[in-house]
């Protein structure tokens, strides 16, 4: 398999057909406001993430090329200024479709050490050296762009878990590069990350809380962003591609963060 993905790698991928791509920005029209040049990147960036993963449809559900157009084109949107382009991604090449959201077991050992085990109805997840499994109703949702509530998009999601997996720890805060926002080592890189990513986290969890209990003005992102500030990088990495402008108004501390890891050093619009 390894062999065979090298392969792939170093081989040019096929060019997505200009039809299927036009179809393919209209299903997507929060990527409408972006520059000639980006979208052909994420063109050519969608053509190699084909080449290279391999798609699954499970519980019924065929996998067209439009199904994986859709997907592709989002999945590497994080990726568009990025250096390594899809090498974040090459810990896996599987992903799973699924017709609906999908029940999973899971246990949980609370702060007494009691072991507690339930179900719990997921639309995506990602998981570390593995696939990435997508409900595709939600991929369809979440293309539109949101609407007026909360922003959800479960292919931004899962693969902002990945990139944040790279460094083995899934805790909010991805590999940086040298020299992140004006560090001089890996150590201060990371704690000029999470002095503004631990800080917008609480004050969403708290706000959170307050909507949920008191009846308070919800918040912007999704309320699943206050279970952990893994989940809070993940649902803000949503909001931050699909509406930076806005994200930039509700986050102004951590926009500079998220510009300076994901622009690459480029100025946001």
């Amino acid at each position: 398999m390894l062999g065979r993905w090298l392969r792939s790698k170093l081989r040019p991928p096929p060019e997505i057909p200009e039809a299927a791509w036009r179809h393919a920005l209209t299903a997507l029209p929060f990527l409408a406001g972006r520059p000639a040049s980006e979208l052909a990147r994420l063109r050519r960036l969608a053509a190699q993430f084909l080449q290279q993963k391999e798609f699954h449809g499970a519980l019924g559900l065929t996998i067209t090329d439009e199904v994986a157009l859709l997907i592709a084109t989002q999945a590497v949107l994080p990726t568009l200024h990025l250096p390594g382009d899809l090498d974040w991604y090459d810990d896996f090449v599987g992903i799973v479709v699924v017709p609906s959201e999908v029940s999973t077991r899971r246990t949980l050992v609370d702060e007494a050490g009691v072991v507690h085990e339930y179900d719990e109805a997921i639309i995506g997840e990602a998981r570390a050296q593995g696939p990435v499994m997508l409900s595709w109703p939600h991929v369809e949702e979440g293309a539109s762009g949101g609407g007026e509530g909360p922003i959800l998009n479960v292919v931004i999601h899962e693969f902002a878990h990945k990139i944040d997996m790279r460094d083995g720890q899934v805790d909010g805060c991805p590999p940086l590069p040298n020299g992140f926002m004006g560090s001089t080592t890996a150590l201060q890189a990371r704690e000029r990350w999470l002095a503004t990513l631990q800080p917008a986290y609480d004050r969403f969890r708290e706000q959170a809380i307050v909507a949920e209990r008191f009846g308070g003005e919800p918040p912007w992102l999704d309320g699943y962003a206050a279970s952990s500030v893994a989940e809070f990088f993940a649902v803000a990495c949503e909001a931050y591609f699909v509406d930076r402008p806005r994200f930039a108004r509700e986050f102004e501390n951590l926009t500079p963060a998220f510009d300076a890891f994901f622009l690459n050093g480029r100025q946001g619009d």
